[in-house]
Parts: C-alpha cells; structure tokens; sequence
C-alpha cells in the first residue's frame, strides 16, 4: 500500500471549509467525476477529496455529444446514486444547461431539488457576471455554490469550438474579472477550465476560495478529470492535459473476450462453480 501523502488523510469528512484550510497549507485538492455508486465508493475508499457529479455523465454515461441534453432529474439521479457510495469525500453535483441561466427563480428552485433530493453537500454552475443573480439566490438559501470559468461546456454552441480559452487579452481580462465576481458573490471554489496556465495561476494567487484545474497548468489548488478519461474507458477523448492512469478498455474486452470463449468452450462453469 502506497503511503498517504495527504495532511488531511484522517479528516472525517471533507467540506467547504476544510477545502479553504487545504489551499491555505498548500496541498492540493484531488477532484474526479463519478456517476454511480459503485465507482463512488472506490473513488472515497481512495481517499479522493472531493467527486463531482459532473453533467458530462451526459457523454461518457448516456452516449450524447456534449453535456447539453442531460436533464435535471437525470443529474439527481446520478448524484443521488453517487452519495449512497460516499462517507467522506465532499460531492458536488453540476447544474445542468437549461436549469440555472436566465432566470434565477428556477435556478433556487433546481438548485433546491438537487440538494434535497440526492443530499448531494453542493452545486456547480458555469459562467460569471451572466449567472451572478442566480448565484446570489442559491447562496441566499444556504447552498454552497461552485464556480466554474474558461472553457464551459454548456455553452459549446456560442463558443464553437473545444479549442483554450482566454488566450486572448480581452477574454482573460473578463476571466479574470468574472473569478473575483465569484468569490466576492460568496462562491466556495471555482474551475477552471482549458485555459493557459500562467493565467490560471494567476487568478488562483489573486482569489482566496480554492481553485480546481483541468486543463489550467500546475500553479492552481488543485485538479480535476473526468474519470472514464483517465482510467482509459474513453478512448475518443485524448487532449494534452489528460494523463491516463490505466487502459481499462483494453482490460474490460479482455475479460469479455475470455468469458464468451469460456461459455462457448463449457469451460465455465466448471465443477467448482455449480451446485
């Protein structure tokens, strides 16, 4: 067993403020997706801090091309399932498009649902000064509210493109802007998304809440990914900040290949494996 690297190892349960101490002792916050109970529970058993219910279960778990068409009832599903398998990481479900911007009553109102219906300990939304009335009414009820800038995948169809974001003065200037906006509304921790890195640093020097990375260089509080990228499930999806831990694609065919030539061969079950 590979020794535990983390100051906080023997904390019960990870919140907020136990989040705000990490970036204030320096030691970076480790963050993966999951979307079911059963990879939930290995990914706390681990000891990750914090899981997001990410709506990119929208791809890698119904099949869609982007996180658009994943709806809110289906996020609470997933996150609901995702917090039967959790004791202590904290869990953050996203606020699917649709759900949030434009109309800051309905946001509360699916902000509400998620965290009464699945008990999940937060919410994710994307965007800045657009989404600040919905961000002041979510925190106006107790509700722990993340941010996240840079590249947001639910507006794909303004942007046009996956390609960095802010690498051009006006957009960073605006980055930059809209990270403070954030923090000052009373948001507990911001994403950062696919942006350059000496940015990235940048806003996580000049902001207090901690600052989770993917795709945002080193120099942020922590980082992110989506796990069926970097345990191999997904091989669509290879961009320079993905760093994959295993191949499990290749391993779960395998295993299927030798299971069908077992059943077609009658080698299982074998003696041992009958009653």
């Amino acid at each position: 067993m590979e020794p535990n690297v983390s100051k906080f190892a023997n904390v019960n349960k990870v919140t907020t403020h136990v989040l705000q101490e990490m970036k204030l002792k320096n030691e970076k916050i480790a963050m993966l997706t999951a979307y079911d109970f059963s990879m939930a529970r290995l990914l706390d058993k681990a000891g990750i801090d914090v899981i997001l219910v990410g709506d990119s279960a929208s791809n890698v778990m119904a099949g869609h091309t982007s996180t658009l068409p994943i709806t809110l009832n289906e996020m609470i599903y997933h996150a609901t399932s995702v917090i039967r398998g959790v004791k202590r990481a904290l869990v953050i479900a996203d606020m699917p498009f649709g759900t949030y911007q434009g109309n800051s009553k309905e946001a509360l109102s699916s902000a509400i649902r998620i965290m009464k219906e699945s008990g999940a300990d937060a919410v994710k939304m994307e965007g800045g000064r657009e989404i600040l009335e919905s961000v002041d009414r979510i925190l106006s009820a107790g509700i722990p509210v993340m941010g996240h800038l840079g590249l947001t995948p639910q507006s794909i169809h303004k942007f046009g493109t996956y390609v960095v974001r802010a690498t051009e003065e006006n957009e960073a200037r605006k980055l930059v802007e809209d990270a403070h906006l954030l923090e000052k509304a009373g948001c507990f921790g911001l994403v950062l998304e696919k942006i350059p890195a000496k940015l990235a640093a940048e806003v996580s020097r000049s902001i207090r809440i901690p600052v989770i990375g993917i795709g945002a260089g080193p120099g942020v509080d922590g980082q992110v990914l989506v796990l069926h990228d970097m345990l191999g499930i997904t091989q669509e999806f290879s961009p320079r900040f993905l760093r994959r831990y295993h191949n499990l694609s290749e391993e779960i065919q395998g295993s299927v290949r030798s299971y069908i030539r077992d059943v077609k061969t009658l080698d299982f079950p074998n003696e041992r494996e009958q009653y």
